[in-house]
């Protein structure tokens, strides 16, 4: 590794170089090249070398790199090690499907609590995932030192749930409703719109 700071780039393509790695079967062997890697994600074999390289270094001519130990080092660069706390906000059916969801934690994140405005939704226990009433909202992310939102609203109170998790003291916000939020500087926000990736995919078989 170069020591320099690793662009953002770069920092982007890592999960998809740790998911595909962790995808493979076992019987795949033991090492793997950057070129079989570019070609599995459909990636240029350049910027795979380089982006590899700038977290576990130069692999070794004509065997690639150790797959356990490219793992390690993306997990490590990626902060994996140490488990991210996470809460959702929206608790209908998407948001209730990502609580269900028990496969966040092989990528870092920890999702410790629902929230909704809904009395109804309200769910408190010590063997499942909790949801709370959205007035609990910051006294549990700075109590339970939370740093990452998740919205799972409609794009009607979508801001207003926004701007409740940066006063919070959230640094990212992975953003599930269908409009686009406002941050302020310092805070990271992921747009997921789910309908667009579904046209993008049925535009590719029309």
């Amino acid at each position: 590794m170069n020591g320099y700071p690793i662009p953002k780039a770069t920092l982007g393509r890592l999960p998809q170089y740790l998911a595909y790695l962790k995808g493979l079967p076992e019987l795949d062997g033991a090492t793997i090249s950057a070129t079989a890697i570019a070609k599995g994600l459909s990636l240029g074999d350049v910027q795979v070398r380089k982006d590899l390289a700038a977290v576990s270094g130069a692999g070794k001519p004509k065997v690639g790199y150790e797959r356990k130990a490219l793992i390690a080092d993306l997990e490590r660069h990626l902060g994996y090690e140490q488990l991210t706390n996470a809460v959702l906000v929206g608790a209908g059916k998407l948001g209730r499907a990502l609580l269900d969801f028990d496969g966040f934690a092989e990528y870092g994140v920890r999702i410790v609590a629902g929230f909704d405005c809904n009395d109804h939704v309200i769910k408190t226990g010590k063997h499942a995932t909790e949801i709370l009433p959205i007035k609990d909202l910051n006294t549990y992310c700075r109590a339970h030192h939370v740093t990452l939102g998740i919205i799972t609203t409609g794009q009607g109170s979508a801001q207003d749930v926004c701007d409740a998790l940066v006063a919070s003291g959230i640094r990212a916000i992975w953003n599930f409703a269908p409009c686009p939020l406002k941050v302020p500087s310092g805070v990271i926000l992921k747009q997921e719109n789910l309908a667009l990736s579904l046209a993008h995919l049925k535009s590719q078989i029309s």
